[in-house]
């Protein structure tokens, strides 16, 4: 029986440059309820403790990250937003064991990251699929990959999150035979095939039209509270960041650190209507002027 995954079908910019007009301070900036605080958090399934990041390239070091100290717990959904090129993704690579950090360190589960975890899955920009493979080969990819060779077993547990997805019926398509939306599902499936504590998702809907993306958010936030874990997202789109994310990070132009850590004030379950009110619109808001800013400075 399918779990989550139901069909579903902001404010204007101030130039550049120009004063923010001053204003009584709202309750999720002032209230200490309404900021999370990593510090206290009860268990930390990601910490970035002092995390730099820097890169060699043709013309000399480029610092992608600086002192990033974060920590999520677990089951917790995290929001990252930042200008481009400020290190977000880069979080993402560190956390799941492609990339060591230059400075600090970064533990999944109060363990150093050292390599590649398989309780770690990642959903990436593009679906990356096998384009020989069909739907069910792709998503049996994990199992190939590390044990080289599927079983029964391993089968069963595809066509599980096959129909999770939504994807039924579409077993023996190519990539080439599916939408964008059907491909990031497949994308998805894969990730969760090993049924990992910790998703890492790298803007997983920019590339589809505003309609798909709008239903892929929606079949998202479905399947992480029919059996929430701790998720990572990146993404530019703050309605996005907060219609599916229990907290919003903001990050800095590169070298980026975190400027502001908020918890959404909006509780659970969501659908359309969640972000209307006043306080999420004040919200959106502020994140809106902050990446304003960055992005001008």
């Amino acid at each position: 029986m399918r779990t989550g995954w139901r069909q579903h079908g902001t404010g204007s910019r101030r130039a550049r440059g120009s004063t923010p007009p001053r204003s009584t301070p709202k309750a999720w900036l002032t209230d200490p309820s309404w900021s999370s605080d990593p510090v206290a958090l009860a268990q930390n399934a990601i910490r970035f403790e002092g995390v730099g990041q820097t890169f060699l390239t043709d013309t000399g070091p480029l610092a992608a990250l600086s002192e990033v100290d974060l920590a999520i717990g677990q089951h917790e959904f995290v929001a990252v937003l930042g200008p481009s090129g400020c290190g977000k993704s880069t979080l993402l690579r560190l956390t799941s064991g492609l990339l060591a950090p230059t400075a600090g360190k970064v533990s999944v589960f109060g363990v150093p990251v050292t390599q590649p975890r398989d309780d770690v899955g990642i959903v990436f920009q593009q679906a990356t699929l096998l384009p020989w493979a069909n739907v069910t080969d792709n998503v049996l990819f994990p199992a190939r990959h590390m044990r080289g060779t599927v079983g029964p077993q391993d089968r069963a547990r595809a066509a599980e999150i096959i129909e999770t997805v939504g994807l039924e019926g579409s077993e023996n398509r190519l990539p080439g035979e599916l939408s964008g939306g059907m491909q990031q599902r497949v994308g998805i499936a894969r990730a969760l095939f090993l049924n990992p504590d910790i998703l890492l998702m790298d803007e997983p809907f920019s590339a589809l039209d505003a309609l798909t993306r709008d239903a892929m958010g929606f079949e998202l936030l479905n399947l992480w509270q029919a059996s929430p874990k701790t998720v990572l997202f990146i993404t530019h789109s703050i309605p996005e960041a907060v219609l599916l994310a229990d907290r919003v990070v903001v990050m800095s132009a590169r070298p980026g650190r975190v400027l502001e850590d908020h918890k959404v004030p909006l509780g659970r379950p969501r659908d359309e209507d969640s972000l209307r009110s006043p306080q999420m619109q004040d919200f959106m808001a502020h994140l809106r002027q902050l990446l304003i800013r960055k992005e001008a400075a």
